[in-house]
């Protein structure tokens, strides 16, 4: 039956819906202060909407409006949540732990032990059972935690960045494995990672101002972004403009010639990265290029890269060819930009993704 979702907090200006699918595993992601960690409150019922209604698999979560108040209690909701600290109960083994959920939910201790056996063995620290929090490493106890997440059976799992506390060692091995266990339920994971978005999620939903500004398909969303905040998690530039009888005008005066569907005036977006982006000192007219001429506003080091900011663009160059063209902040530049490099895809007046399909 999957789960739905509607609520408000004017307080917190936060104003959501959405609907998940039974099996689907959906990110969120936003800037801080987004209402991502309100969205995920609210599911657990950590937290009252002022008004909407909730349901998961026929169970009513939360009915809240004119006349009605019906919250269920946060053990009743058959909803874990999973936070990027493992907080784990310290005077419990790591068996007990695990066996906690299941145990709460009415099992009998040997079955429980049994039911925390099999997560164990599942996330890989099976061999830790009889040892104390204390005792393991950042790693071992979000596995652990997973477990126990796991162990209490949710129909739904709530991820709140679980990865963000790990060793960049631990994590692709923790992200492995839940990979594989997220395919057997329904899942909220909110993020700030798109790596975490691209390897578990179906789709994302990002939010800014406790709104929905973007979602859909995963592979949409962090291909062909909508607003600056996807762009910037897919590491692309996004060129908002329409489309001409020459091909596309961006609103920061870049013309690219190119064949598209859309009707002439449509409003369209473009998407290039950054590597892919000419940077010159004069205008060039090389055969395929399309070039636009601005000061620099800003420049950053990107590992071997520099990273250079003019027009609403970033392109990627060398260091010996920044300083061979001299770059710095407000020298005038070129920037460039071959179709061939670039997806243009059609977008609404209000800059969320049309159902056309893109080039």
């Amino acid at each position: 039956m999957g789960f739905t979702f509607t609520a408000t907090l004017p307080e917190r200006g936060f104003d959501v819906s959405f609907e998940l699918a039974p099996g689907e595993t959906l990110a969120v992601l936003g800037p801080n202060g987004a209402g991502k960690s309100t969205l995920l409150d609210l599911v657990a019922g950590l937290l009252a909407p002022a008004a909407g209604r909730a349901e998961l698999d026929g169970t009513l979560l939360f009915d809240v409006g004119a006349g009605r108040r019906v919250l269920t209690q946060p053990r009743h909701r058959g909803v874990a949540l999973l936070a990027q600290e493992a907080l784990l109960f310290p005077h419990l083994t790591v068996l007990e732990n695990v066996a906690f959920g299941p145990r709460s939910r009415g099992q009998h201790r040997s079955a429980a032990r049994s039911t925390a056996r099999h997560w164990l063995e599942r996330v890989g620290v099976d061999d830790l059972a009889s040892r104390r929090p204390a005792h393991l490493s950042g790693g071992q106890a979000q596995r652990v935690a997973v477990a126990r997440a796991l162990a209490a059976d949710p129909s739904l799992l709530l991820l709140d960045e679980p990865l963000a506390a790990l060793d960049v060692s631990v994590a692709p091995a923790l992200r492995t494995l839940l990979r594989e266990v997220l395919a057997e339920r329904p899942t909220i994971l909110v993020t700030h990672d798109p790596l975490d978005a691209f390897l578990l999620a179906d789709r994302v939903l990002i939010l800014e101002g406790g709104r929905i500004v973007e979602s859909g398909a995963t592979g949409d969303v962090l291909t062909r972004p909508v607003t600056s905040f996807g762009a910037r998690l897919a590491g692309l530039n996004l060129v908002p403009g329409r489309r001409t009888t020459g091909g596309f005008r961006a609103d920061n005066g870049l013309d690219v010639p190119l064949e598209h569907e859309a009707p002439v005036g449509a409003r369209l977006a473009l998407a290039v990265r950054p590597v892919s982006v000419g940077v010159s000192r004069t205008a060039e007219d090389g055969p395929g290029w399309s070039w636009i001429g601005a000061e620099v506003d800003d420049i950053e080091h990107r590992g071997d890269l520099v990273r250079v900011h003019a027009a609403g663009l970033a392109a990627d160059v060398a260091p010996a060819a920044a300083v061979g063209l001299g770059i710095a902040p407000g020298v005038r530049i070129f920037l460039g930009v071959r179709p061939a490099d670039a997806t243009v895809y059609p977008v609404d007046e209000t800059g969320l993704r049309s159902p056309a399909g893109g080039r």
